[in-house]
């Protein structure tokens, strides 16, 4: 049975992860891509579905774990009456091939036990086991093979599961490494564990060495750049939303989706992140990444992409699964691939626009892309769409879609005014022009004077916490009244025990889905943001603190908060929720408000990136490029 989601740690390998929880059992793993078929499929189901464990066989163990400094190796300290045991867990970087499990004597004696079912295709498939010449365990099944090799002793159950029974004695050890390889080429070559185990630990220390600090929550600062660097699929510099999928947002519910892609909603929120984290090659790569994935047809343009930009993301229900705490159906596939979300274009632009401001150049290609989108958007914004939320119930007015398409015109108009963007004198007096139709429009249609608040969509009563980015855009200081009362009736309707939720689930929203959901982190994370830009800084550090106490152990958090269950609920560890913790912890950290961060004026840029460029330039030297541009 699978353990709570809070009770699981990361590690990866710049193209795929797995998770492995405190009780020593790897109950996710894709390979050899984030969005491939898993092998280890326990946490959507049983033991039955694939997983491997390493654990003590006493009654009595206390368990403690922690990522290394600056790091994502993993180590487990197991401690029973006789002994204690630890056990290291690591994804060598590089070929994206190998999971590596030391377990390591400490002092006394510890009897341990191991214990792996590989199934897979998402646990459908038992494979062929044998043996190599070498002794090395071999499973193949279709076009997939794994390779474990160990200096324990292995044997077979009637349960189809690979055993190992031994005692360790303080210095002992036994080493067991994973290896995955295509099934019609040979066995994947050998490493050497702990040769690569100190390289892949240097080489994380080395990265996270580099992280911007000056927060009173550093470690968790650089955990969650950690975590995100994690995601990346390095190849192509796309980020996944998260390492897994259907998750449930709801336990028990049908709230359960395939996050094992990448969203354009994420774009600028992460691209800050990693530029005013100090990550630029990251940022770059992330770029270039978006860039690929969007080029073509503008009408075209889908709201997530796969991992290399692939588009067809067809969404099917594995029914041989029973879920994650009976939280059915199983989804692979994301049908919001086809959805119209008109927000994407304002987040693509607003990307391009966040990394021309922060030095980051942007191709000839990109920028005609830019002008190709901004074409289609002057018709585009007037249509109806599924919003932010990727609401399954109809099409409509959303309030957070029109100002983020507003944001497109608006971000197009100061890139001309720096002289970096492209377009002539009559396209930009027709932006403007459309700019100032759709912002007063939004003001008419989308703010409630009843409610003192902008609303999730024309006409409607409910509330959205997509509203809070009103402020974050641009669209309207962070002092105006209309946003004041939004937040305040945020704060009022959508608050739970100090977690913020997307909309109501129940009443004056129709999502197309049955059941709730938990509050969203992301989303709680912005109303912190609009605390400090208000200058309401101890209310927004008892948020911040809030929100960092309900992150695991290790730091990680996921998408959604239960706060009657007190549980984390949703995909895990969740992109959006680190890249918002970090933009916030930097944001409290320097004393600026969203509207400092993002919305710039249109002859300038935003005062955090200039005061992030300056701290830049201080520490290293400028570029011969740099030097031109100046």
């Amino acid at each position: 049975m699978a353990e709570r989601i809070e009770d699981y740690a990361l590690i990866g390998d710049g193209r795929t992860a797995a998770l492995i929880s405190r009780a020593g059992s790897v109950d996710w793993l894709c390979w050899p891509r984030f969005d491939a078929a898993a092998l280890f499929t326990g946490l959507l189901g049983t033991d039955a579905h694939g997983f491997w464990k390493i654990y003590p066989e006493a009654e009595q163990v206390e368990t403690t774990w922690a990522y290394r400094p600056g790091s994502l190796v993993l180590e487990t300290r197991h401690k029973t009456r006789q002994g204690e045991v630890r056990v290291t867990d690591f994804m060598p970087k590089g070929d994206g091939s190998h999971l590596v499990r030391l377990v390591e004597g400490v002092h006394g004696r510890v009897a341990m036990r191991a214990e792996m079912a590989v199934r897979f295709d998402y646990g459908s498939a038992v494979p062929w086991v044998s043996r190599s010449e070498l002794g090395d365990l071999r499973a193949v099944s279709g076009p997939h093979k794994v390779v474990l090799r160990t200096d324990a002793h292995l044997r077979g159950s009637d349960d189809q599961t690979t055993v190992a029974e031994f005692t360790l004695h303080a210095g002992e050890s036994r080493r067991f490494v994973l290896s995955y390889g295509a099934s019609h080429e040979p066995d994947p070559p050998p490493i050497e564990p702990r040769a690569v185990l100190e390289a892949t630990d240097q080489a994380w220390r080395d990265w996270s060495s580099r992280c911007s600090g000056g927060t009173a929550w550093d470690r968790m600062l650089q955990r969650s750049l950690l975590t995100l660097k994690a995601l990346i699929y390095e190849p192509t510099g796309g980020i996944v939303a998260a390492p897994t999928a259907s998750l449930p947002e709801g336990l028990g519910g049908e709230r359960n989706w395939d996050y094992r892609f990448c969203w354009l909603r994420d774009s600028t929120l992460t691209l800050i992140a990693l530029m005013d984290g100090g990550y630029i090659e990251e940022a770059r790569n992330w770029l270039a990444w978006l860039l690929r994935a969007v080029a073509g047809n503008p009408e075209q343009a889908h709201i997530l992409y796969g991992i290399g930009g692939e588009r067809l993301l067809p969404e099917i229900e594995l029914d041989w699964l029973p879920g994650y705490e009976g939280s059915k159906p199983v989804r692979i596939g994301n049908a919001a691939a086809s959805q119209f979300q008109l927000d994407v274009y304002g987040e693509l632009f607003d990307a391009l626009y966040q990394a021309h401001a922060r030095g980051l150049p942007v191709s000839e290609d990109g920028l005609r892309v830019g002008l190709a989108i901004l074409d289609h958007l002057e018709q585009a914004w007037q249509e109806p769409d599924q919003g932010v939320w990727e609401m399954r119930g109809g099409p409509r007015h959303f309030v957070h879609s029109k100002v983020m398409a507003w944001v497109a015109f608006d971000r197009a108009l100061r890139m001309h005014a720096m002289n970096k963007g492209r377009g002539t004198a009559e396209q930009a007096a027709r932006w403007q022009e459309t700019r100032d139709r759709i912002h007063a429009e939004v003001c008419e249609k989308g703010f409630d004077k009843d409610l003192n608040s902008f609303v999730q969509s024309y006409g409607a009563k409910a509330l959205d916490a997509s509203l809070l980015l009103m402020a974050h855009t641009g669209f309207l200081p962070q002092h105006d009244p209309r946003v004041v009362g939004t937040v305040e009736a945020i704060g009022k309707g959508l608050m739970r025990d100090g977690f913020i939720l997307r909309y109501e689930t129940e009443g004056q929203t129709t999502d197309g889905l049955s059941g709730n959901e938990g509050t969203f982190l992301p989303c709680t994370f912005w109303f912190a943001d609009n605390l400090i830009g208000l200058g309401r800084r101890d209310e927004a550090r008892a948020m911040i603190e809030r929100l960092i106490g309900i992150c695991n152990d290790l730091g990680l958090a996921s998408e959604e908060y239960d706060v009657r269950a007190k549980r984390l609920v949703g995909n895990f560890p969740q992109a959006w929720t680190h890249v918002a913790l970090v933009n916030t912890l930097l944001s409290y950290a320097r004393d600026e408000g969203p509207a400092d961060k993002q919305g710039a004026k249109a002859d300038g840029v935003p005062p955090a990136v200039q005061r992030a460029a300056e701290r830049r330039d201080a520490g290293r030297p400028r570029t011969e490029q740099e030097d031109a541009r100046r």
